[in-house]
């Protein structure tokens, strides 16, 4: 038992006290609050902008830095660059002149009155859609939904009358010109069916007016192609299809 007590005596046995742990934990505490000031002193100090040193040196620029000077040479040679004076207006590089609309609309009206092959030539829609709408609107109001058949027979009389031309003219025709005439001459049938409104037109009054607007719109078409195709002497030749075409929507109007 005695070489027992001897040997713990031994083991236990240190140079190592309390008062030294408490001493080491005192310096580290001291060190870690020399070190967290010493970072508080670097975060708070500004630190300075890198600057190039050629921003430095002074240069002979005596303009405005960012806002370079304007050359007026450069851009009164620059082709690209056009007054908005110059420019045409909206509505004609949309292919719609109001001057024209009416002088055609006055055509068909009167067709008597000698057209204008220059103006009639013109690929023009804005007067056939207006009418198209306008007919299908008329004969609603008639009580006959005929929207489908207007459009239908429309395009269809537009491709057979612009077949028949290009057979019978030398110089050819545009389709867009074919269904700008024929819309056009579409104006008396608006006529025909506006009168469908308000009576009807199921008799012999209603007879003799129907063939009056195919004759008028016939004839005012027939004169506008010629004049514009320079097909002298062939009218009625281009007249009777055209009656054709405008007889269906005289039936359409009718019953």
């Amino acid at each position: 038992m005695s070489n027992l007590g001897q040997f713990d005596s031994d083991f236990y046995q240190s140079n190592y006290t309390i008062d030294n742990q408490d001493q080491s934990s005192e310096d580290s505490n001291a060190y870690g609050n020399l070190y967290g000031s010493r970072q508080q002193q670097a975060s708070e100090q500004p630190q300075a902008a890198f600057v190039p040193q050629e921003m430095l040196m002074s240069s002979g620029y005596e303009g405005q830095f960012f806002q370079p000077a304007s050359n007026p040479d450069y851009y009164s040679q620059s082709s690209y660059i056009d007054s908005f004076d110059e420019e045409p207006p909206l509505l004609e590089e949309l292919g719609i002149n109001f001057n024209h609309i009416w002088q055609k609309t006055l055509t068909v009206l009167n067709p008597l009155k000698p057209a204008d092959g220059s103006i009639m030539n013109e690929t023009d829609l804005t007067g056939p859609i207006l009418f198209c709408v306008t007919l299908g609107a008329t004969l609603l109001l008639a009580g006959k939904v005929q929207f489908g058949y207007v459009y239908g027979m429309s395009a269809i009389g537009c491709l057979g009358i612009h077949t028949l031309l290009n057979l019978m003219s030398s110089s050819g025709v545009s389709y867009g010109c074919v269904a700008s005439v024929l819309g056009y001459c579409l104006l008396p049938m608006v006529i025909l069916s506006s009168c469908a409104i308000f009576f009807s037109l199921q008799g012999t009054f209603g007879t003799v007016l129907a063939l009056v607007i195919i004759g008028w719109c016939s004839l005012s078409a027939s004169k506008i192609f010629i004049s514009a195709l320079n097909m002298e002497g062939q009218q009625l030749l281009i007249a009777y299809p055209c009656a054709l075409l405008y007889g269906l929507f005289a039936l359409l109007t009718v019953f």
